[in-house]
């Protein structure tokens, strides 16, 4: 599924998507590459028991919303420096 696809069915927008699975990648929870072409699948899955994917869903879930709330906190410091690039734009300038 492409990172739209899925960003769509998670409800988020494709930035903030793009964000997250750059964030996991970096942290080597996810790995980008074509498993199809690989001859031996199984050097590139791991298997968890039950409560092992239990355990690993609630890690990811966790480290998921500490970086949707840093992408958030982002597009809001961006947001307000550019109202004060703007408000020092438009406010500087000479009445006549």
């Amino acid at each position: 599924m492409s990172q739209r696809e899925l960003a769509k069915r998670l409800g988020v927008s494709n930035g903030k998507l793009h964000y997250c699975m750059k964030a996991l990648m970096e942290k080597g929870l996810v790995k980008l590459g074509n498993f199809a072409a690989s001859k031996h699948h199984l050097g590139y899955a791991y298997l968890l028991t039950p409560k092992g994917l239990t355990r690993k869903a609630a890690m990811a879930s966790r480290f998921l919303q500490r970086k949707l709330a840093e992408y958030e906190a982002l597009q809001a410091e961006i947001a307000s420096l550019k109202a004060e690039l703007d408000n020092k734009l438009h406010g500087a300038r000479p009445t006549r």
